[in-house]
C-alpha cells in the first residue's frame, strides 16, 4: 500500500512539474526545446496507468500548465479588480482548474482507447483546437508559439501554429518511443527519419518562402504609446487631460501616412470624442493621413434589456471610413457572465467597461487609404481562424491592445509573441499598438522591425509594407490539418492492441 501511494505521488508530482515547464518554453523564456520535454514527460507518465488515473494525472499536468502560464489572471483580479489576495488567488485557481480539466479528458481518452504515439499526438492537436472555441475559446499557451524563433517557423505559412505544435508534440512522444524501440533497429531509424525530414527540408531550400509580395509603396506609421495609468483611464474629470496627451504626442502626425492610438485609448464615444479632437482631425484631413484609434461605441437596441449596447471598438477619425466592432470578448474583463448573479459582489465584476457586447461577424475591412486593414482588439489575435478569415482580402494587419490589466507579468511578452505569429501566418506585415507597450511593427517573416519598450511614454514611427497574395494556410485554413488529425485518430484506433491497455493493479 505505501509502494503505491509513493507511486502515484511521484507520478503526481512528475505531471506538475512537466506541466509547469511547459510554458519556459514561450516568451518571454523562450526555452523551445523545453515543450518537447514537458510532451515526453506526459506521455511517459501516463505509461501503464489506468484510465481513472491518467484523467486525475491529465488535470494535474494541467494545473502546472496554465498555472504557470496564466498565473497573470491574478494580477487583473487582485490589482485592478481590488480583491484580497487570498479571493484573488482563490479565483485564479478555480480558473486554472477548470482549464485543466481539458488535460484530464485528453489523458483519460488516450489511455482508454490509444496508448500509442501517434493517438496521443492526434489528440494534443484536436484539443489545442478545441481550446481556440470552446466556450468562446481560450487560444493560448499553443507549444508551437515556442519555435517562431526556430528554422521550423517557416512550416507556419503552411499550417498555421497548429503544424508546429504538432511537430514539438511528436519530438516529445516519438522521443519516447525511439528509447523504447532501441532494439528494434529499424523501427528507431524510422523515427529519426521522420523527425529529420522538416530539418533536412529547410536545409535544401525545399520549403517555399515567398507567398505573399509587397504591393504599392510603404507606408510611414506612427504608433501612440501613452502609458496612461489604468486606474485613471475612466475617471471622467481625466479625459481632458487624456486625450491633450494623445494630441501632444501626435503632434507631427501630419507627416505620415498612418496614426494609431491603441484600445479604448478615447474613454469616450465619438460625438464627444470628435468634437475635442477636431482641431487634430482638421489637420490629419489636409493632410491626408489616417487615423485609428480604440474607443467604445453605444448602440441604441430596443431588443437590448437596457435599449442600449456596448461595444469594444476601433474607428478612423480621418483620412478613411470604417469601424470595427470586438467579436471576441475577455470574461469578466469585458462581460460578465451570470451578470444578474455576479454583479457587486466585489469590485472585479465592476470593472468599467465590462459590459461590452459583441460585435457582428464578417464586418467590412477599415479603409485607410489606399490600405485594406483588417483589425483585432487586444486578445482576439490570438485566435488563428479568426484572423485568417478576416485578414483573406487584406493588405495589412492591425492590433491593438492594453496590456496594462497585466502589469509586469508574463503576458504581455505571450502577447507579442502570439501577434508575431499571426503576421508569419498571413504574410503579412502586423502593427501593434498598446497603451503601455508593447507596441511594435512585425513583418511578414514574423521578426520585429521596431518597437517601444513597456511602461514608457513614447512614440513609435516606421514603414510597413503592404502585401498581397495568400499563404497555403489562408486559404486551406485547418483541413489539411483537421484530416491529418482524422487519419492519425483512426490508425492510432486500429493499431492501439487490447493487450496495449492492460494496467498495473491498482493503478
Amino acid at each position: 500500500m505505501a509502494n503505491r501511494t509513493a507511486y502515484i505521488f511521484w507520478r503526481v508530482l512528475l505531471c506538475l512539474l512537466a506541466g509547469a515547464i511547459a510554458p519556459f518554453s514561450l516568451a518571454p523564456f523562450d526555452y523551445w526545446y523545453l515543450g518537447g520535454i514537458s510532451v515526453a514527460l506526459l506521455f511517459l507518465t501516463l505509461h501503464h496507468c489506468s484510465p481513472r488515473v491518467s484523467g486525475w494525472l491529465g488535470w494535474c499536468y494541467g494545473l502546472g500548465f496554465f498555472g504557470t502560464g496564466v498565473s497573470w489572471v491574478f494580477v487583473s483580479i487582485h490589482e485592478h479588480g481590488n480583491a484580497p489576495t487570498l479571493l484573488a488567488g482563490g479565483m485564479t485557481f478555480a480558473f486554472v482548474a477548470a482549464l485543466a480539466i481539458l488535460f484530464a479528458l485528453q489523458c483519460w481518452i488516450y489511455t482508454r482507447f490509444f496508448r500509442n504515439s501517434i493517438g496521443f499526438c492526434a489528440l494534443w492537436l484536436l484539443f489545442e483546437w478545441l481550446r481556440s472555441w470552446l466556450l468562446t475559446g481560450f487560444p493560448w499557451l499553443y507549444l508551437g508559439y515556442g519555435l517562431i524563433d526556430t528554422p521550423m517557423a517557416i512550416f507556419a505559412p503552411l499550417g498555421g501554429v497548429w503544424f508546429l505544435s504538432l511537430y514539438v508534440v511528436l519530438v516529445g512522444t516519438l522521443s519516447i518511443t525511439f528509447f523504447k524501440r532501441l532494439n528494434h533497429p529499424l523501427q528507431s531509424a524510422a523515427i529519426l527519419m521522420l523527425l529529420a525530414i522538416p530539418w533536412v527540408a529547410i536545409q535544401q531550400e525545399k520549403v517555399p518562402q515567398d507567398w505573399t509580395s509587397p504591393v504599392g509603396e510603404p507606408l510611414n506609421v506612427m504608433l501612440v504609446q501613452a502609458n496612461i495609468p489604468q486606474e485613471e483611464k475612466w475617471i471622467r474629470s481625466n479625459l481632458e487631460n487624456i486625450l491633450q496627451t494623445y494630441v501632444d504626442l501626435s503632434q507631427d502626425s501630419d507627416k505620415v501616412d498612418l496614426l494609431i492610438w491603441p484600445e479604448t485609448a478615447i474613454p469616450t464615444f465619438y460625438k464627444t470624442a470628435s468634437v475635442m479632437l477636431n482641431p487634430l482631425i482638421e489637420q490629419l484631413e489636409q493632410s491626408n493621413t489616417a487615423m485609428i484609434s480604440g474607443i467604445p461605441t453605444m448602440y441604441l437596441d430596443p431588443e437590448h434589456p437596457k435599449g442600449r449596447r456596448y461595444t469594444n471598438s476601433l474607428t478612423l477619425f480621418a483620412g478613411g471610413s470604417g469601424s470595427y466592432d470586438k467579436q471576441r470578448l475577455v470574461p469578466f474583463g469585458e462581460y460578465v457572465p451570470l451578470e444578474r448573479q455576479l454583479r457587486g459582489l466585489i469590485d472585479f465584476f465592476d470593472l468599467p467597461m465590462s459590459e461590452f457586447s459583441l460585435g457582428s461577424a464578417d464586418q467590412p475591412l477599415l479603409e485607410a487609404g489606399e490600405a485594406q486593414i483588417a483589425p483585432f482588439i487586444c486578445y482576439e489575435i490570438a485566435y488563428p481562424e479568426l484572423v485568417r478569415h478576416n485578414s483573406l482580402n487584406s493588405d495589412l494587419l492591425l492590433t491593438v491592445s492594453n496590456d496594462t490589466w497585466f502589469s509586469h507579468s508574463t503576458a504581455p511578452t505571450q502577447h507579442l509573441q502570439i501577434a508575431r505569429m499571426r503576421a508569419l501566418e498571413t504574410g503579412r506585415w502586423l502593427i501593434r499598438s498598446t497603451n503601455n507597450g508593447i507596441s511594435a511593427l512585425i513583418n511578414p517573416e514574423g521578426m520585429i522591425s521596431a518597437t517601444i519598450p513597456q511602461y514608457e511614454q513614447a512614440v513609435l514611427v516606421g514603414n510597413v509594407q503592404r502585401m498581397e497574395g495568400l499563404t497555403p494556410y489562408q486559404q486551406w485554413g485547418l483541413l489539411p490539418l483537421q484530416i491529418l488529425t482524422g487519419l492519425m485518430l483512426l490508425l492510432g484506433l486500429f493499431t492501439a492492441a487490447p493487450g496495449g491497455r492492460r494496467t498495473h493493479k491498482g493503478i
